[in-house]
């Protein structure tokens, strides 16, 4: 759906962001951009969705280049969550904000109604419609951020570091909701993120940015397997599949592979498991 070639990009004060960035994001995956901070992520999603234009190379919507769309054409397909919803949501009540960009859409009153009433059941957040913004949570605010978003029917959904200052049960909560609209609703998402704990239980595709650059881009399974591409994009693996990393060196086990979650991992120790008379 959203394709870029060569794309490179230099900032006013001249820090160059993106190197010859070349990424295809297919209709209805879900897809991690994982790096460390300063790697090129959020810069990378702000071309996909037109806010920063290329210093070089293209940037493609279903084939066309987006330079030829008019970026309401972009907005009413891509939409995009920021890092902090504090910099998305500026209206009075949730109700108003989750309306803002469906009424900009320039669509009639009654469709407008139902589109948010509808994003905010997505979301989980029905009974919040008439509060003040600055009453909510964080994790409310994220999802009033995401339901804006959705209000406008968008066909690929961007997410900027989407569980940052979450506990974990906010996390995991926001996690199955991006899964279950990607499933059930056929979002393209595509997410930024540090966080490798999220990446096997999610997604369905990684590329490892680093230093302005794409330098992996596989299933979770084979990123993870090579571990001397996680660390050269200073990520770690996930703390299951470090575990085992350590037994396999240090007490020279073989494992079949590492695993990237603890049913996984509890399959591969079965295999060790040997019951006792």
């Amino acid at each position: 759906m959203i394709k870029t070639e060569a794309l490179s990009f230099s900032y006013a004060d001249g820090t160059q962001a993106l190197y010859e960035v070349s990424l295809e994001v297919r209709d209805g995956e879900f897809l991690v951009l994982m790096g460390a901070n300063g790697c090129g992520k959020t810069t990378l999603l702000k071309h996909l969705i037109g806010l920063l234009k290329p210093s070089s190379g293209k940037v493609f919507l279903d084939g066309k280049e987006s330079r030829f769309f008019k970026d309401e054409e972009i907005f009413k397909r891509v939409g995009m969550v920021f890092q902090d919803p504090n910099d998305q949501l500026f209206a009075s009540t949730v109700e108003q904000d989750v309306a803002f960009g469906a009424i900009n859409l320039g669509l009639k009153p009654d469709e407008v109604a139902r589109r948010s009433t509808e994003a905010l059941k997505m979301v989980g957040i029905s009974q919040l419609f008439d509060r003040a913004i600055h009453t909510l949570s964080f994790g409310q605010k994220r999802r009033a951020a995401i339901a804006g978003v959705l209000a406008m029917n968008p066909e690929i959904i961007l997410l900027d570091e989407p569980t940052s200052g979450l506990d974990p049960r906010g996390v995991s909560s926001i996690m199955r909701l991006l899964r279950k609209l990607n499933k059930e609703r056929g979002i393209t998402m595509v997410i930024a993120t540090h966080d490798v704990e999220l990446v096997p239980l999610f997604c369905d595709r990684v590329a490892i940015m680093g230093q302005g650059k794409i330098i992996g881009q596989q299933t979770p399974e084979r990123i993870f397997a090579n571990t001397t591409l996680i660390r050269e994009a200073e990520l770690r693996l996930p703390r299951v599949s470090h575990l085992f990393e350590i037994i396999g060196k240090e007490d020279e086990i073989h494992f079949g592979k590492l695993p990237l979650t603890i049913g996984q991992a509890r399959r591969e120790l079965l295999k060790f498991y040997v019951p006792q008379d």
